[in-house]
């Protein structure tokens, strides 16, 4: 029985630390923010610079990182009550997910190193096999329909409309478009899946050798 509780407890930081890693590393993939704004023209639509809109892209990323910053304030887009709101709540989103990106880095650590001891990564093989598929059903269902994906995002994370952004009373919103979600999406589901067929692959080594 102990040893199943150290397994189930082991597998689940291992899957939040791929979950919350991969999160992480897409938040700041600012190359593909870069991207975005270049591929669908947002600086002409909007009629601002380039140079402009990632100065207050940066100011953005920095108030939902740094605990110590607690009011935003863009430099050229005004912000609703509304709108801070809900940037309040992607902050606090945000902040939980490195808490636990960093105890889940912990449990998977000790119990990887346990592993390693009794020879026992041949657990791994099983579940991580399982799991390479759920990236799969995630994308599929993202390419059949991104915005029912994105609504029941929404829904599920948040207790309010804040999240439905008005152009008159937080223009910020002319700068995010949602193609820029959609990528972040599939970025997080391909990160995912890197790492679910590297760990498969791995242990089913390691497990024979």
């Amino acid at each position: 029985m102990r040893t199943k509780t150290r397994d189930f407890l082991g597998i689940a930081s291992i899957f939040i630390f791929i979950l919350t890693a991969a999160i992480a590393l897409t938040i700041w993939a600012i190359p593909l923010y870069k991207w975005t704004l270049l591929y669908f023209e947002i600086p002409q639509k909007v009629g601002m610079s380039f140079e402009n809109i990632l100065e207050n892209y940066y100011v953005l990323l920095r108030y939902l990182h740094f605990p110590w910053i607690k009011t935003l304030a863009l430099p050229d887009f005004p912000v609703s009550t509304s709108g801070a709101f809900h940037f309040y709540e992607v902050k606090n989103l945000f902040l939980l997910n490195y808490g636990l990106l960093f105890l889940s880095f912990v449990g998977a650590f000790l119990y990887l190193r346990k592993l390693k001891q009794v020879k026992g990564f041949w657990r791994l093989v099983q579940p991580f096999k399982v799991a390479i598929f759920i990236p799969f059903v995630l994308l599929l269902i993202l390419a059949m329909d991104f915005d029912w994906m994105f609504v029941m995002f929404h829904q599920l994370l948040f207790n309010n409309d804040a999240w439905l952004f008005n152009a008159t009373t937080d223009p910020i919103i002319l700068v995010l478009p949602q193609e820029f979600f959609m990528y972040c999406f599939i970025l997080v589901f391909v990160l995912i899946e890197a790492f679910f067929i590297t760990g498969y692959f791995y242990f089913k080594k390691r497990s024979i050798q």
